[in-house]
C-alpha cells in the first residue's frame, strides 16, 4: 500500500503569503487551547499525584537525586524541570499547573499541523478544536504531572516523522542528521514519560503498511534502535522500580468503562458519540483502501495511534500491572484527528457542523466539572482543609493526621502543599521528614507513642479522611481521650473531617 497525504491549501498560495500567514492559524488555535486549559486551572485543590510532583520538586537537588534512585525515576526529568520552575514562580496551583496549560496550547497547535498534513486544512481545524475540549486534554492541562508535556513531545515527534517520510534531502549528511534528531526526540520523550516508547510501534506500523515509504525503512529502524539504546538507562530504572505501580493490580483500571469512557471522553454520552464517529472514520478508511488497495489512507497513522498503545498496555496488564487510563494521554491528538476524519465522512456541510457542535456540547459538562474545587481524585479537599485550619488554629496547637489511608490520600500532604496554614503548629508524630529520606513521604510515629510530646499541648487538631480505618474505628479519638483531651468540635470539609480537641481541665 502507498499513502497519499493531504496537500494544504497554503501550499497553493504564493510563497510570500505562506511566510506571513502559514503559522497564524496554528498559533491562534494554540492560544485557544492554552486558554481553554488554563481557565480555572487554579481552582481545584491539589491531589496526591500532584503532591508527589510538588514535594519532589521542592527538594534540594541532592535530595531529589537520592530519592530518584529509589522511587519515581521515570518522573525524574519532569521533577527536575518543575524544581527550577518552582524556584522561579512558586508552588501555587496557579504556578505549577501553568506549564501543563502551555503544553496543551502546543498540543492543539500541533494537532492542527498534523491534521492538515493527513487530512487537509479544514479537517485540521476541526481536529484542533476537538483536541482542545476533549476531557482528557482538559484534565492534563490543569494537572502538575508530565502528561501534557509528554503528549506535546509525542505529537511534534510524529510531525517530524511525517516530514522525514515526505522530504528528500539534498545530501546524505542532512538525511542522517534529520533521523538523528528523530531518535533524540523519541529518547527525550521516553525520559519524560516512559510509555512514550510505544509511539515507535505506531510509527513503525504505519511505515511498514505503505510501500511508498520503503526507502525510509532502514533509516527508521536505525533511528528507532538508537532511540531505544539512548533510553535504556531510564527503561532499566523503571523496570527496577516496577513495584511502585503494583497497586494497579488492586484497582479496577483495566475495565471497559476505563478504556471506552474515562480514558479520553470522561462521560458516557460523549464516549458514545465519539466512538460512533471513530467507527465512521475507520469504516471510511477501509472503504478507501478497498477502492484503492495500493493506497494506505493517511488517517491510518492516527487510527494506529488511537488503538495500538492501549492494546499493548492492556495485553501487558494481563501479565503485570501496566495499564492506567492516564498512561495513554499522549494518544489524545490521534483521537482528535480520527474524530475529524470521521466527521469528514458525513454527507453535507450542515451535518458535519452539527456533529462538531454535538461533540463540543457533550464535552462541556465534564470540562467544567474538572474545574470545581473538589474535582481531583474524587474530591480532594486539601486546600479547603488548610484554609480552615489556617483560620482557626493557633500557634502552639498540635496537629495530627490520619495515617491509615493510601499515602497519596493522606491529609498530611496538606501541610507540605499549603505550609503557610500550618505555621506555628506542632507536628508531634513526625519521625523523619520526607526531605531527609530517599522516599516520597514522611515517616511518623503511632499516636499512642507520642504522649510525652502532647503533654505541653492544650489544643489538638485531628484531620482524618472520611471512611478511613482510623475514622471508622475512632482509634485516634480514643487515644486522645486517654491522653486527657475532650472533643470540642467536628467539621466536615468535603471528604475530610477536622476534629478540634481541648485538654481536659
Amino acid at each position: 500500500m502507498t499513502a497519499t497525504l493531504a496537500r494544504s491549501s497554503a501550499e497553493t498560495r504564493p510563497a510570500g503569503d505562506r511566510r506571513t500567514t502559514g503559522w497564524r492559524l496554528p498559533i491562534g488555535l494554540g492560544l485557544l487551547g492554552f486558554v481553554a486549559a488554563f481557565a480555572g486551572s487554579w481552582v481545584p485543590s491539589f491531589w496526591g499525584d500532584e503532591a508527589a510532583s510538588v514535594m519532589s520538586a521542592e527538594r534540594t537537588l541532592p535530595s531529589l537525586i537520592g530519592m530518584l534512585k529509589n522511587v519515581d525515576a521515570v518522573h525524574g526529568v519532569y521533577y527536575l524541570l518543575l524544581h527550577f520552575w518552582i524556584q522561579a514562580f512558586g508552588a501555587s496551583e496557579f504556578s505549577v499547573r501553568l506549564p501543563s496549560a502551555i503544553a496543551v496550547g502546543v498540543i492543539v497547535a500541533g494537532t492542527f499541523v498534523l491534521g492538515r498534513m493527513l487530512l487537509g486544512r479544514n479537517a485540521g481545524i476541526v481536529a484542533a478544536v476537538l483536541c482542545a475540549v476533549l476531557p482528557r486534554t482538559s484534565f492534563m492541562g490543569a494537572d502538575a504531572r508530565s502528561y501534557a508535556l509528554s503528549t506535546a513531545i509525542a505529537l511534534w515527534i510524529t510531525i517530524l516523522f511525517l516530514v522525514l517520510l515526505l522530504h528528500r534531502f539534498s545530501t546524505s549528511t542532512r538525511h542522517r542528521l534529520a533521523w538523528l534528531g528523530y531518535a533524540a526526540g523519541i529518547a527525550i520523550g521516553i525520559y519524560v514519560f516512559l510509555y512514550l516508547g510505544l509511539l515507535l510501534l505506531v510509527h513503525g506500523a504505519f511505515l511498514f503498511s505503505s510501500r511508498a515509504y520503503r526507502r525510509n525503512r532502514t533509516s527508521w529502524l536505525a533511528a528507532a534502535a538508537l532511540a531505544v539504546a539512548l533510553a535504556l538507562p531510564i527503561v532499566a530504572a523503571g523496570y527496577g522500580q516496577r513495584g511502585q505501580i503494583a497497586f494497579l493490580a488492586h484497582r479496577s483500571y483495566a475495565t471497559a468503562r476505563s478504556v471506552l469512557v474515562t480514558q479520553w471522553f470522561g462521560n458516557p454520552f460523549l464516549a458514545t458519540a465519539g466512538w460512533l464517529v471513530i467507527a465512521a472514520a475507520i469504516a471510511g478508511a477501509v472503504l478507501a483502501w478497498r477502492r484503492r488497495p495500493e493506497v494506505s489512507p493517511p488517517v491510518l497513522l492516527a487510527i494506529l495511534w488511537v488503538i495500538l498503545p492501549t492494546l499493548v498496555l492492556l495485553g501487558l496488564n494481563a501479565v503485570t500491572p501496566a495499564y492506567s487510563f492516564r498512561y495513554v494521554s499522549f494518544c489524545v491528538p490521534g483521537v482528535a484527528i480520527v474524530l475529524a476524519a470521521g466527521i469528514r465522512t458525513f454527507t453535507g456541510r450542515t451535518v458535519r457542523i452539527a456533529a462538531v457542535l454535538l461533540l463540543l456540547v457533550l464535552a462541556v459538562p465534564t470540562d467544567v466539572g474538572q474545574r470545581g474545587p473538589f474535582a481531583k481524585d474524587r474530591g480532594s479537599d486539601l486546600a479547603e482543609v488548610s484554609a480552615l485550619l489556617g483560620q482557626e488554629a493557633r500557634a502552639g496547637d498540635a496537629v495530627l493526621f490520619d495515617e491509615t489511608t493510601a499515602p497519596r490520600q493522606r491529609p498530611r500532604l496538606a501541610m507540605h502543599l499549603y505550609p503557610g496554614a500550618f505555621a506555628g503548629l506542632r507536628d508531634v508524630t513526625l519521625k523523619r521528614p520526607y526531605r531527609a529520606r530517599g522516599e516520597l513521604w514522611d515517616t511518623t510515629y503511632p499516636l499512642a507513642d507520642v504522649g510525652a510530646e502532647l503533654a505541653p499541648v492544650s489544643r489538638v487538631w485531628l484531620i482524618e479522611l472520611t471512611g478511613s480505618p482510623d475514622n471508622v474505628d475512632g482509634t485516634d479519638l480514643r487515644t486522645l481521650a486517654g491522653d486527657g483531651f475532650d472533643l470540642v468540635s467536628t467539621q466536615i470539609v468535603h471528604r475530610t473531617i477536622i476534629y478540634s480537641l481541648a485538654r481536659r481541665p
